[in-house]
């Protein structure tokens, strides 16, 4: 019998759940939008591609997310960024609009991290 491991949890940053507020008056479907995606994270998928500039002990990776508003597939859709804390524990830290933002910086991402000293 395999055992079931027990789901990984997920916090928000207040970046993040002020980010998600500010895009679902744009793009209603955000939140049905990035389901799929925290699903996947709770059961431990941790996927995406894993930020540079941050030292080998941060684990922060950037995923791509399908914005069905817009109909331009991932390319256009959102980016979420999200820290693994631990083989439990997720935080995400923001989200943002590919077609209203081009990238965030090192020194963003840094900013949001240090302004949670609390989740590591």
């Amino acid at each position: 019998m395999q055992k079931k491991s027990s789901p990984v949890n997920i916090d928000l940053t207040p970046e993040y759940k002020k980010r998600l507020k500010e895009l679902s008056k744009k793009y209603r479907n955000i939140r049905f939008d990035t389901q799929s995606l925290l699903t996947e994270l709770q059961n431990g998928n941790f996927i995406g591609d894993r930020l540079s500039g941050f030292g080998e002990d941060l684990f922060l990776y950037k995923v791509r997310v399908k914005n069905s508003n817009i109909k331009k597939g991932k390319s256009a859709g959102y980016r979420l960024i999200y820290l693994q804390e631990s083989e439990i524990s997720i935080l995400l830290l923001t989200i943002y609009s590919k077609s209203e933002r081009e990238y965030i910086t090192v020194d963003e991402v840094k900013a949001i991290i240090i302004a949670n000293p609390n989740s590591f």
